[in-house]
């Protein structure tokens, strides 16, 4: 068994033994390790445009609430305004009949004294 030839690997060099240490294998290891590197850089990077993407999610959340809320604002707003208009009329057209009445209490008496003499 021991004089079996080993399976062929595309990627070690033809003529050297799997664990021989060339030139090859250095350049072949140093890929390898860059690879890898690369490989970790890129699993972060997913990682992190997964929490992004949540992040994203709630994000969309927090604005369909606040249009909901800024929606419910307005229809408040809308009403206090229209109370207050309301409110304001009551006091002119209150102010409008106190001037008339006061006006009729010092008109008609100056009228029945002036026709009295």
């Amino acid at each position: 068994m021991a004089d079996r030839e080993q399976p062929y690997d595309p990627y070690i060099p033809s003529g050297s033994a799997p664990g021989a240490a060339g030139p090859g294998n250095a350049r072949t290891a140093a890929l390898q390790a860059q690879i890898d590197d690369t490989v970790g850089v890129m699993r972060e990077n997913i990682n992190k445009v997964a929490d992004r993407g949540d992040k994203i999610d709630a994000l969309g959340g927090k604005a369909d609430n606040l249009v909901r809320s800024t929606r419910e604002f307005r229809r408040g707003a809308n009403k206090v305004r229209k109370d207050m208009w309301w409110k304001d009329m009551k006091m002119r057209m209150c102010l409008i009949v106190g001037i008339i009445i006061l006006l009729v209490v010092i008109i008609v008496p100056i009228g029945n004294f002036a026709f009295a003499i």
